[in-house]
């Protein structure tokens, strides 16, 4: 607890000078942990290796090995994606509105960072440099805790950025890591409401419901990705463009959140589809489960437990639903989906318009793969994660979304009569 406190303290106090740093600044600091990412590669490279094999003595699964691991490839691009951060525009004073009062005073709301950030997340050391430059370029601190599985990678990660910050003039304390992986710590994080503005879990269900509910200080949920595809009647798509679109969103990388994880066809499409596809997505290795339907229909697929259609798989699985009617299959997503990505393959204008008002996800798709719902692909840069909460943001959160708002109130001896 001892320890927590004291790096959260010196993330309080290094906080208003992170907020007081000018753009020049902060991009010269961004720029020097570009360099010394790479510069220091073999030192990262060398902890990664250490909590790899740790790891698999564990026992860890594919899909969180995937997330751990790092290679030269993976930094120079984790190191390239910090440029793009440079590249984007400064949030930080940013006029959201303002006016001249009646009474003479000039009022402006602005844009200011959120303060002290700490992140809660898992086996994604990629994630402490994505977080330090967000937090970084958009004037916050930041405090990280990550996995056991990954806690050697991130402390030497945290180092190499750590002395880069130092080396550009601003205190090193703008980015901390509790250096253990012991549980306690996270929870002493989430009492300090005090120190602490705002905590981000990233990772699985049990460790954001774990934040969520033992949080003293205010949680912003990135909730776990359940994705779902539906197939409308009404396609003028053949089903090899149709398949394509499966098979992107299911295995171009299955452990990430905005991956596939159910397929919903309509009663009326199945015929000359539904083998089609089950062909296509067995060919990529996918795991098969299915509805009652489904499994009448297809031989070796095995029935879906009503836990599983709430279940977010990260692996390569996919379970397939088959629905009468468009009402059904948004009801169905409503009821078992995560509220991150979802999207309708239809040709219907007044379909895809119903589907993307009524599903209440962050992100709604209209023929097109899940696999877009990430900063990157939205033109917003790294992000620190994907909020599926309905306050402050949903979606991507970038650059922007790490901030909140002040009100400047300039006047000439202004008094209230």
């Amino acid at each position: 607890m001892d320890r927590v406190l004291d790096i959260a303290k010196k993330a309080k106090d290094a906080s208003p000078m992170a907020a007081a740093a000018s753009t020049y600044e902060k991009n010269k600091a961004l720029e020097a942990i570009a360099k010394n990412l790479i510069d220091k590669k073999d030192k990262i490279l060398k902890a990664n290796s250490k909590d790899i094999a740790s790891s698999k003595e564990k026992g860890i699964s594919k899909s969180l090995l995937d997330r751990l691991t790092l290679d030269e490839e993976r930094i120079v691009k984790i190191s390239s994606s910090i440029e793009e951060v440079i590249d984007l525009t400064d949030p930080i004073g940013e006029v959201i509105f303002g006016y001249n009062l009646p009474n003479g005073l000039v009022l402006k709301n602005i844009r200011v960072p959120l303060g002290v950030i700490g992140i809660i997340y898992e086996a994604r050391p990629n994630v402490t440099v994505d977080a330090s430059v967000l937090c970084l370029k958009s004037g916050n601190s930041v405090i990280l805790r990550g996995s056991s599985h990954a806690i050697s990678s991130n402390i030497a990660i945290v180092e190499v950025i750590r002395e880069a910050v130092k080396l550009s003039g601003l205190p090193e304390d703008i980015v901390q890591v509790i250096p253990t992986s012991d549980r306690k710590d996270a929870e002493a994080m989430m009492g300090l409401r005090e120190y602490i503005d705002v905590l981000i879990p990233r990772g699985g269900k049990s460790l954001i419901d774990s934040v969520v509910k033992n949080s003293k200080v205010p949680v912003i949920e990135t909730g776990i990705g359940n994705c779902h595809i539906y197939i409308d009647n009404e396609t003028d798509y053949d089903p090899k463009k149709i398949s394509s679109i499966v098979i992107n969103a299911k295995t171009q990388r299955p452990s990430v959140c905005n991956a596939a994880e159910k397929l919903l066809i309509h009663e009326d499409a199945v015929p000359g589809l539904l083998d089609r596809l089950v062909k296509d997505l067995r060919s990529k290795g996918v795991e098969i489960r299915g509805c009652k339907k489904t499994a009448g229909l297809i031989d070796g697929i095995g029935l879906a437990s009503e836990e599983e259609w709430y279940e977010e798989y990260l692996e390569l699985k996919i379970a397939i639903k088959i629905v009468g009617s468009l009402e059904e299959a948004i009801s169905h997503i409503n009821k078992y989906g995560s509220g991150h990505s979802d999207s309708i393959i239809t040709s219907s204008y007044k379909k895809s318009n119903l589907f993307t008002k009524m599903v209440d996800s962050s992100s709604v798709y209209v023929n097109a793969s899940t696999r877009f719902t990430d900063g990157g692909e939205f033109g917003m840069g790294a992000e620190i994660g994907i909020s599926t909460q309905k306050l402050h943001w949903r979606g991507p959160m970038g650059l922007r979304e790490m901030t909140t708002n002040k009100f400047i109130v300039l006047g000439e001896g202004h008094i209230r009569e």
